[in-house]
C-alpha cells in the first residue's frame, strides 16, 4: 500500500510539473505568424511590426488578435505573461475572451490596460472600466515589466512585477448591459488574446508573450 501510495504521490507531482511547464510560445520575435491585424485605416497601415525581436505597436488604431498555428486559438481558463515597455504619453492593453473583429474597439471580452503617462486615468494593471487602477501607474516608461493575467473561473487576477494589481471576482448576476456603459461584451466567456493599437502618438514594445491553458 505504501509503494502505491508513493507510486501515485510521484504520478502526480510529475503531472503538475508538466502541467506547470505547459507554455505556449505566442510570439516568435521574428514575425507575425499566428497573428492577425485588423489594421483598418489606410494611414495607418504597419501598426504591428516586429523589430529586434520585439512587437512594436505604433501609428494608431488598431487590433492584433492571436491565431494560433492552427487559426483558432480560444482559451477559458488560462495564464499569460509578457513582458512590455510603454513609452511617454502612450496607451495600449490586452483584451481576452475576445475575437478577431473587422474594426472598432473589440466588442467582447475584457481589456486589461496598458498605460504609464497617457491622459486616460485608468492605468496599468487595471481591468478598463470594470476594476481599475487610477491615478498611479505600477510601472515606469521605458523600462520593460512583467505583465502576468490569470482567468480561474469567475477570478481574474492581473500582476505586474509580481505584485497584484487587480484581484476580481465576476459576480454571478453580472450583466455588461446593465453594470456598464456601451460595453456589452465585457463578461467571461472563451476566446482569444488581442494587443491594442490605441492612438497614432502611442509606441508599446512588447515580447515574450505566453500562454498555457488551465483547468
Amino acid at each position: 500500500m505504501k509503494k502505491l501510495f508513493l507510486s501515485l504521490l510521484t504520478l502526480a507531482v510529475s503531472h503538475s510539473v508538466s502541467l506547470a511547464a505547459d507554455w505556449v510560445q505566442m510570439f516568435n520575435g521574428k514575425d507575425l505568424t499566428g497573428w492577425k491585424s485588423n489594421e483598418e485605416f489606410e494611414k495607418q497601415k504597419d501598426v504591428f511590426t516586429v523589430k529586434n525581436g520585439e512587437l512594436v505597436v505604433s501609428g494608431g488604431r488598431a487590433h492584433l488578435f492571436y491565431t494560433g498555428a492552427d487559426g483558432k486559438a480560444s482559451f477559458k481558463n488560462f495564464e499569460f505573461k509578457a513582458k512590455v515597455m510603454t513609452t511617454p504619453a502612450a496607451n495600449s492593453g490586452i483584451y481576452f475572451h475576445t475575437e478577431f473583429q473587422e474594426k472598432g474597439w473589440p466588442a467582447k471580452g475584457y481589456e486589461c490596460q496598458v498605460n504609464a503617462t497617457h491622459s486616460d486615468r485608468k492605468k496599468t494593471g487595471g481591468l478598463y472600466a470594470v476594476a481599475d487602477v487610477m491615478d498611479n501607474a505600477p510601472n515606469k516608461d521605458n523600462e520593460w515589466f512583467d505583465y502576468v493575467i490569470k482567468v480561474e473561473g469567475r477570478r481574474i487576477t492581473i500582476t505586474i512585477n509580481g505584485k497584484v494589481t487587480t484581484d476580481w471576482t465576476q459576480p454571478e448576476t453580472w450583466d455588461p448591459t446593465k453594470d456598464l456603459t456601451n460595453m456589452p461584451g465585457r463578461k467571461l466567456s472563451e476566446g482569444t488574446i488581442a494587443i491594442q493599437g490605441h492612438d497614432p502618438k502611442s509606441v508599446i514594445h512588447y515580447k515574450e508573450m505566453f500562454i498555457r491553458p488551465l483547468p
